[in-house]
């Protein structure tokens, strides 16, 4: 067993998967439409994946508590996510051990997203 992928609902499916290739380095990996609905999955290195689903009301992000990925610089996302996304910092970066580096930032729709960053 193995886990696939997780799925969001988003309000402008394209903003976020923008946001999602633009900031955190992940590639679209396929996309296809159910029963009227669109999808887009985005990935990185590993087989798990992000679904993001198109809904037409407003998205509530409450029922989910964040998203980790991974990242080569945790400052340098944030940077980017603040000047193109006007991303806010839910957590501000820290080091957690000796292993990583971490912060949480917002995505078009609200979700917090971990940035992960290993520590050499």
């Amino acid at each position: 067993m193995d886990v696939l992928h997780a799925a969001l609902n988003v309000s402008d499916i394209d903003a976020t998967v923008d946001f999602y290739e633009s900031v955190l380095d992940l590639e679209q990996t396929r996309a296809a439409e159910l029963d009227g609905q669109r999808m887009v999955f985005v990935g990185g290195e590993g087989d798990a994946e992000l679904q993001f689903l198109a809904v037409d009301e407003p998205v509530d992000p409450a029922g989910v508590d964040h998203v980790g990925i991974a990242v080569d610089d945790v400052d340098a996302t944030i940077e980017n996510a603040r000047a193109e996304w006007d991303s806010e910092v839910v957590i501000e970066p820290q080091v957690i051990g000796d292993e990583v580096r971490l912060a949480f930032i917002t995505d078009p729709d609200g979700y917090h997203v971990e940035l992960i960053e290993e520590l050499p």
